[in-house]
């Protein structure tokens, strides 16, 4: 992730309630799983991790899903694949199906990312194209950061690390062409 990562519970929870300046307007969603046994501290269930709506856009009828965070406990599980699915189902239905109504739900990951990238695909996310240099990681190296594997260019700061970025996308047509029927057998596969 282009984030973190964070020292401290503060730098972590000031990120993310600065996270509109950052990618424009977003909705933040805590992920509970309800498979694992409620208690005192959870009782809907266990954390999981959180997912986001990020550079939504009304006009243009568009949001990404982004900010996926899901706490190793929850690795290789059904988790991540029902969050996902859970955001493209509000994402794309008809507002008179309690929808959002967008037309573009776009996924974003690092193209070191293989587990974000087969996530993306078997939800249906169809791949457009790589954004080479994308971002840079500013003390990627001493962050634990993954980079493009290529070096910085001229006059880039020792530690720096590039990030190449691999754009996928499922549209409206896509949604209710099929790959809302695949998102609900993916999410039953899970449970």
């Amino acid at each position: 992730m282009p984030l973190g990562p964070f020292p401290t519970l503060a730098d972590f929870t000031d990120f993310w309630v600065t996270l509109p300046q950052l990618y424009g307007l977003s909705i933040i969603y805590v992920v509970i799983d309800k498979t694992r046994p409620a208690t005192t501290e959870d009782p809907d269930g266990e954390l999981a991790g959180m997912i986001s709506f990020i550079r939504t856009s009304q006009t243009h009828l568009s949001t990404e899903i982004g900010g996926v965070l899901i706490l190793p406990d929850f690795h290789r599980t059904h988790v991540a694949s029902n969050a996902a699915g859970l955001m493209l189902r509000a994402a794309l239905a008809r507002e008179d199906e309690g929808g959002m109504g967008m037309r573009r739900v776009q996924w974003l990951t690092s193209t070191e990312n293989g587990a974000s990238l087969k996530l993306a695909k078997r939800l249906g996310f169809q791949e457009e194209g790589v954004m080479r240099w994308h971002m840079v990681f500013r003390g990627g190296k001493e962050k634990g950061k993954v980079g493009n594997g290529r070096g910085m260019p001229k006059g880039g700061e020792e530690g720096d690390l590039g990030r190449d970025t691999i754009v996928l996308s499922v549209c409206w047509e896509d949604w209710e062409g099929g790959t809302d029927e695949n998102v609900d057998a993916v999410m039953k596969r899970g449970l």
